[in-house]
Order: structure tokens, then C-alpha cells, then sequence
């Protein structure tokens, strides 16, 4: 696992307005032009990505492309199509 920096400002991805814990994930800017993304309940659990990567994959969220993971039943993501 990658070393995580020291002094990161933690942005948390809250509905405006919500107050409490969460879960919510937040994200941190590192040098080297690395992004970082943790759960509130498990900071310790950080996954790291460049920022080209995390551009791509924020451009794909806009563009709907996970979308069907927000369709999903008891088993899993629907799969059917």
C-alpha cells in the first residue's frame, strides 16, 4: 500500500446540509499529483489514484456510465442488459 502523506485536507462528499458521520467517501489532493479516497468509516482504508485516472473516472459518473451500479437488488448490480 502506498504511503499516505501527512497533513491531507479531507473533503468530504456530503449531501449539502447533512450533518453526521455518514458514511460519506472523501477525497484529498497529494503531491505528485496523486488522489486519495477514503470512506468515513474506515480512514484508515485509503485507495490512491493518479489524477488523470480520477478525472477519467469522474467524467464517466457524469456521463452515467455506473449507473446501473445505482440499480441494485439484494444480488448485486442488474446484469441483465
Amino acid at each position: 500500500m502506498a504511503d499516505i502523506p501527512a497533513g491531507l485536507t479531507w473533503i468530504r462528499a456530503a449531501p449539502e446540509g447533512e450533518e453526521g458521520p455518514g458514511p460519506w467517501i472523501e477525497i484529498a489532493f497529494g503531491p505528485d499529483e496523486l488522489v486519495h479516497l477514503r470512506e468515513t468509516g474506515d480512514p484508515e482504508n485509503v485507495v490512491t489514484t493518479t489524477t488523470t485516472k480520477g478525472d477519467a473516472f469522474t467524467k464517466g459518473v457524469v456521463a452515467g456510465e455506473f449507473d446501473h451500479f445505482a440499480e441494485l437488488d439484494s444480488e448485486g448490480p442488474d446484469t441483465s442488459s
